[in-house]
């Protein structure tokens, strides 16, 4: 299949040096980042590649969204990474590292959104989550009569006896992937407020009870998801966390679950009616356009209609389209050189 020989040729993982001085002497594009973000733009390195033949295809490495911004801030140079993959915004905390390693144009480009799905084996029971359910089941502590006690369950059901009477086990991505931060943020602490904390708590232990999961059921994912759907495919009992856009490229084995509802889908993202979404981003170094060869020409290509559009090359490989006023405001503020 042609989207499958896309995504391997690029995709290697990249050890990069500390913050040099332009030598000049490197004439590839090079990506980092989110897992997410990861085969897309795999996919859009083979064909500007193909498209460009003054250009070489651009390497794409993965690492997760934080582990592509800290190569991103190391720093200005051709031993620095050009553009950093991202399922979340960049942090504050990370503009004031880029800020000190003299890295000062950093230009922001969304280009479509993913959902954030629970999957598990497609022979298993179905599947109709909420947040507080999530959170119930994650947290290492979890309120019963107004304490926080060490969580009691051991099967769903325990939860929730709509819940299936299978053993509790999840697979979550670590702490180095975006996605963590958005289900973190728009699954476990929006369970936790409506499971309703104690009154009284500190605020490091709010934090704690948001934040500590339970070892005995969870496991913590660092590399990409190829990781987690071995886990799955290990242990039938675990559900799964990962990008929608992974999931439908293994479906004949996996089946996904609804939360509060909804059934995840290109179509609920797009609507805003799923719950667990989010932007995708690739963030652009600046001061690297017309050093090494290329870059404004990528991300041209990237934001192309036949590439990033309805009916392009992306949509066939799992990206949620975005509005193209939304493209073409993006493309407008890169070109004009407007930093983030």
């Amino acid at each position: 299949m042609k989207i499958a020989l896309f995504a391997s040729a690029a995709v290697i993982t990249l050890a990069m040096g500390s913050t040099g001085a332009f030598a000049q002497s490197r004439d590839t594009i090079q990506v980092a980042g989110s897992s997410t973000v990861l085969p897309f733009a795999s996919i859009v390195a083979e064909e500007f590649g193909a498209a460009f033949p003054e250009f070489k295809t651009p390497v794409v490495g993965s690492g997760g969204t934080g582990g592509g911004f800290k190569q991103f801030c190391e720093g200005v140079g051709d031993n620095t990474i050009d553009i950093a993959n991202a399922s979340r915004p960049i942090k504050d905390s990370e503009r004031e590292v880029c800020t000190t390693n003299g890295v000062t144009d950093i230009r922001e480009v969304q280009f479509g959104f993913d959902g954030i799905v629970f999957a598990s084996a497609a022979a298993g029971p179905d599947f109709a989550l909420t947040p507080v359910q999530v959170y119930k089941a994650i947290a290492a502590q979890v309120p019963v009569d107004g304490k926080l006690v060490a969580n009691p369950y051991t099967k769903w059901s325990e939860i929730d006896p709509a819940l299936p009477d299978q053993t509790i086990a999840l697979a979550v991505p670590g702490a180095n992937h975006g996605t963590r931060e958005v289900f973190q943020e728009k699954v476990v602490a929006a369970g936790a407020e409506e499971a309703g904390l104690p009154e009284g708590l500190s605020d490091e232990e709010k934090a704690a009870a948001l934040t500590t999961y339970r070892q005995d059921v969870v496991t913590e994912i660092s590399g990409d998801y190829t990781e987690t759907l071995a886990r799955l495919k290990s242990d039938p009992n675990t559900v799964g966390v990962f990008g929608l856009s992974f999931y439908d490229q293994n479906k004949d084995t996996l089946k996904v679950a609804t939360v509060d509802g909804v059934v995840p889908s290109n179509e609920s993202v797009a609507a805003g009616e799923y719950p667990v979404s989010r932007p995708l981003f690739f963030y652009v170094k600046g001061q690297h356009l017309g050093v090494i060869p290329g870059i404004e020409e990528y991300v041209q290509f990237f934001l192309s209609d036949a590439i990033s559009g309805a009916g392009g090359t992306l949509e066939a490989a799992g990206l949620i389209v975005q509005p193209t006023d939304t493209t073409a405001a993006a493309l407008s503020a890169f070109e004009a050189g407007a930093a983030q």
